[in-house]
């Protein structure tokens, strides 16, 4: 019986951000715009990386990786959620949700890893100048953004796997825009402890392990830039922080809105607005934050427009 009652429901009904047809017309062709800005902006950061000598550095080894993460967290639950805008309640089979669940997870664990490792790489740069080419090698490099790509895959595990030990067999309509966890499980008719627990745990030390490392990093950064006595070297020093720092603030303070906070303190659409800032905003944000506000890399921007005008 019990297996029956699992094999009932073969798929989910997104329902979506809005019911109203006209609205959904107006959020497709705007979010649609904010899917191709993002798409565009890290391809450019990644390309821009690549083809400058000047930006071969541990830091933007980081943002390179940065920029493909933000590719694949946008493009797990954005295309679905424009389909959502275009008919009332976008269908997605187990399997489909089981992927966009994973995918999710595992590219927004990613991400909390390479910022902390990102804050690292800062501290490291102010805080011990002389040693930073044997502190960060490229082995170091390779070795953080391995750990870091797979921490997110192993946080992506448990989550498909948490979500393949629910049953479902009544309602199948999710209200939200994507396969994210915490509604799933208010449709599951039956599920252990450990299925509740779990993701709530993990997420809670991920963000408490990656957030303590950033702000130790910051609290040693502040403590060396204090003690310079260049007012120029204060600048530049807080000038190469701001991006990551803004960055920072945005990732977390939402990440820890939805996946720390008790469920209780926030409603259903609370919930849906936070995850369109922290899954589709913040991947268009990124790279239009590092590309403004960091010299190096507008210098390099600047010396790659100047090269591609010279050739043509």
């Amino acid at each position: 019986m019990g297996t029956e009652n699992y094999t009932s429901v073969t798929a989910f009904i997104l329902l979506g951000l809005t019911e109203d047809s006209t609205a959904g017309a107006v959020l497709f062709i705007v979010f649609l715009g904010v899917y191709a800005v993002t798409l565009l902006g890290n391809i450019s950061i990644i390309m821009l990386i690549r083809s400058s000598p000047q930006l071969h550095t541990p830091m933007y080894l980081f943002l390179c990786h940065l920029a493909f993460v933000d590719i694949g967290y946008s493009s797990s639950v954005t295309p679905v959620m424009l389909m959502g805008f275009l008919s009332q309640g976008t269908s997605i089979p187990v399997a489909g949700c089981v992927v966009q669940l994973g995918s999710m997870v595992t590219f927004g664990t990613t991400e909390s890893f390479l910022l902390a490792s990102m804050a690292y790489d800062r501290y490291v740069a102010i805080c011990s100048p002389l040693l930073y080419s044997s502190l960060m090698s490229s082995t170091v490099c390779c070795l953080l953004v391995g750990a870091s790509f797979l921490g997110g895959s192993m946080n992506g595990w448990i989550f498909s796997g948490c979500f393949l030990s629910l049953t479902f067999c009544g309602p199948n309509k999710v209200n939200h825009f994507f396969c994210d966890y915490s509604p799933l499980l208010k449709l599951s008719c039956a599920h252990d402890f450990a299925s509740e627990i779990i993701p709530a745990v993990i997420s809670g030390f991920i963000v408490t392990v990656t957030v303590f490392i950033i702000a130790l990093s910051y609290v040693y950064i502040l403590l060396s830039i204090l003690k310079m006595r260049s007012t120029e070297g204060r600048h530049k020093a807080f000038s190469t922080c701001t991006s990551h720092l803004t960055i920072v603030t945005l990732y977390f303070g939402t990440i820890t809105f939805i996946y720390v906070l008790p469920k209780s303190s926030y409603s259903t659409d609370q919930n849906k607005i936070i995850s369109v800032i922290y899954a589709v905003v913040i991947p268009m944000l990124n790279p239009l934050i590092y590309s403004l506000r960091n010299k190096e890399v507008k210098d390099a921007m600047k010396k790659l427009l100047a090269r591609t005008h010279w050739y043509f």
